[in-house]
């Protein structure tokens, strides 16, 4: 019972913490591994239990949806499917601790882009002497780097979007929140697709029915709550989560 308990609140944690800004992996993997499932099976459970959440939180935006930059909405998500697709199949073909080792470097290098992103797209546009503009076929590139890292891990890739929106189309957190929560839920289904038919995430189902409950409550409440808080205050609940997350990534390693 009181792992049950653990692994609804983490749930919970994990959907509000994606819908206002990222980092809900960090919460519901750890809980999973808590509960006796291994880092790999917990990973691919992590992801399942996001994604109705996920999709809660997309719903709630879905009047305000925008295009990231040149690239519609329609070939953004095309991307993010197939990414997330290509991330999960990788997750369970390869051995990940190489790429665990990254992560805090990764969860790093998209903190410091976030918090100065602003400043670098400024000074930038200063040195070209031209505003950042980098075509649809550009945007979609990154869109699929960004989609396959987080099929295979997930972590920080809300944050990482943001952070990669900021820098090369100057899209603010609070204008780009909505696409980066559609964008999270296509890349969690093509996962989820593949994790369901192929890792052992099903084998401990009452803990991941848990979890999903949770995380569908905690996206839905924390989507809401995201679209009521002031486009300064979204931007540093972001950061610290994002600085909160890779401190305790080179803590664990």
């Amino acid at each position: 019972m009181p792992e049950t308990l653990l692994v609804l609140l983490a749930g919970l944690a994990a959907g509000a913490l994606n819908a206002v800004g990222g980092g809900g992996t960090f919460v519901a993997l750890p809980a999973l591994v808590a509960a006796g499932q291994s880092p790999v099976t917990a990973n691919a459970s992590s992801t399942i239990a996001l994604v109705p959440g996920a999709v809660a939180g997309a719903w709630v935006y879905r009047r305000e949806l925008a295009p990231v930059g040149p690239a519609s909405t329609k070939s953004l998500t095309a991307v993010s499917v197939l990414g997330g697709g290509l991330g999960a199949a990788l997750v369970l073909a390869l051995p990940s601790e190489s790429f665990d080792a990254a992560v805090p470097w990764l969860l790093a290098f998209a903190t410091v882009l976030f918090a100065f992103g602003g400043r670098l797209s400024g000074a930038l546009r200063g040195t070209l002497d031209r505003p950042l503009a980098p075509g649809p076929r550009t945007v979609l590139v990154m869109q699929f780097v960004l989609a396959v890292y987080g099929g295979y891990f997930g972590g920080g890739v809300g944050i990482m979007m943001l952070a990669v929106w900021s820098v090369g189309l100057g899209i603010d957190s609070a204008t780009g929140n909505p696409m980066r929560i559609a964008q999270l839920a296509a890349i969690y289904v093509s996962a989820t697709a593949l994790f369901l038919a192929i890792s052992d995430a099903r084998s401990s189902p009452l803990v991941l029915t848990t979890m999903v409950a949770g995380a569908v409550a905690g996206g839905f409440g924390g989507a809401h709550l995201a679209r009521r808080l002031p486009a300064r205050l979204l931007r540093a609940v972001v950061l610290s989560t994002a600085v909160t997350m890779t401190v305790l990534y080179f803590l664990r390693g």
